[in-house]
């Protein structure tokens, strides 16, 4: 069996103190339907799942750059999104910001999750971007 093949991503799993409030989140924001809700949550999104399992305690702490990244079409969406944020209150880590590989903000869903929000509509050409990797 060759997993670079057959194998695809299922899901991400998030714990949360609160899982209604990170489920709203992501539903009201990020497009995710929420399908079943006991003390966890799945939640699906163009046939990817996001499962929220319920913690009591301190969530664990994230190492500091661990994020994921959801990508828009274009700067007017990555604009849009990001002031939809903010009058939602959402905590915002960064202001909408250009590199070389395109548009892009940080914020966090309840509970602390880093999601960066990204366009490449205006990234540089990929010869000048590719060499920051």
């Amino acid at each position: 069996m060759n997993l670079h093949k057959e194998a695809t991503l299922n899901h991400l799993s998030f714990p949360t103190r609160n899982v209604a409030e990170t489920a709203a989140f992501f539903e009201k924001y990020l497009g995710c339907e929420i399908v079943a809700v006991g003390e966890s949550c799945l939640l699906k999104r163009n046939g990817f799942d996001i499962v929220l399992d319920h913690v009591t305690g301190d969530v664990p702490a994230w190492p500091q750059n661990f994020h994921f990244g959801l990508e828009l079409d274009s700067l007017d969406d990555v604009n849009t999104l990001y002031q939809e944020f903010l009058e939602g209150g959402v905590q915002m880590e960064t202001k909408v910001f250009n590199n070389t590989r395109g548009s892009r903000f940080f914020c966090r869903a309840p509970n602390g999750v880093l999601i960066e929000v990204n366009t490449r509509e205006d990234m540089q050409k990929q010869e000048q971007w590719q060499k920051l990797f």
